[in-house]
């Protein structure tokens, strides 16, 4: 355990900050009161995807209709306000106390079981822009908590992309096509793909068939947050 992993927890007693959300002081990123009122994925969700179902089933119509290349999703936390605002504060504002608290909520949750965590990767010019990247921020106290490696390094993106929000749904499946490559041997291994936000699952489509083309036998996916669409599952 890292001297960081040991200190956090007593600084946080020892030094109370603002909450990312409404400002009032607060031992955690986000207080009680705000982390009460954070929308949940919750009810019968598809175990594929998450999209939340009617009822409990094997798979939703689409996974069933069209088997997605990874195997299941964990999602804590529905994509809206106010999970939007600390989505965004992490990406385009630095505040990295976002992740911080993104982790604490999915350990909180259930934890899959696999062999190797990996964050999906931002391509070069993004993460130069940016400085880091939200998703293996995210992973790292994952990693930490679940006694596993993380690889940050052997999944990249071969060619950039546009960004998938400012894109239609629809199109979102054939912009990240091809995009990304891995030079690790994954075989038989189960591996469990960290992001920040699903939303169609374009994305986390496209790692899982590059991962699986290098012999990973079931991928996971784990993100904080999953965005819902209002179209039928």
């Amino acid at each position: 355990m890292t001297l960081k992993a040991l200190l956090t927890p007593w600084l946080d007693q020892l030094l109370p900050r603002a909450c990312l959300l409404c400002g009032a002081h607060s031992h955690t990123p986000v207080c009680e009161d705000c982390t009460a009122d954070l929308p949940r994925l919750g009810g019968a969700l598809c175990p594929v995807c998450a999209t939340p179902l009617g009822v409990p089933a094997s798979a939703c119509g689409t996974c069933l209709k069209s088997p997605p290349a990874y195997d299941a999703t964990f999602a804590p936390l529905r994509y809206a306000f106010p999970v939007d605002a600390l989505v965004h504060q992490l990406k385009y504002g630095c505040r990295l106390a976002s992740a911080d608290f993104f982790s604490r909520f999915m350990l909180a949750g259930p934890r899959p079981e696999v062999d190797l965590l990996m964050p999906v990767p931002l391509s070069r010019q993004r993460l130069r822009e940016r400085g880091f990247n939200q998703a293996l921020e995210i992973a790292r106290p994952l990693a930490r908590a679940l006694g596993l490696p993380i690889d940050a390094t052997s999944l990249y993106r071969q060619r950039d992309t546009l960004p998938q929000s400012r894109l239609p749904w629809r199109e979102r499946q054939g912009n990240v096509r091809h995009a990304f490559a891995c030079s690790r041997n994954l075989a038989g291994l189960t591996v469990i793909v960290v992001d920040d936000v699903m939303t169609t699952g374009a994305t986390l489509a496209a790692v899982a068939t590059t991962l699986k083309a290098q012999g990973a036998a079931r991928i996971v996916n784990w993100a904080a947050t999953r965005a819902v669409s209002r179209g039928p599952a």
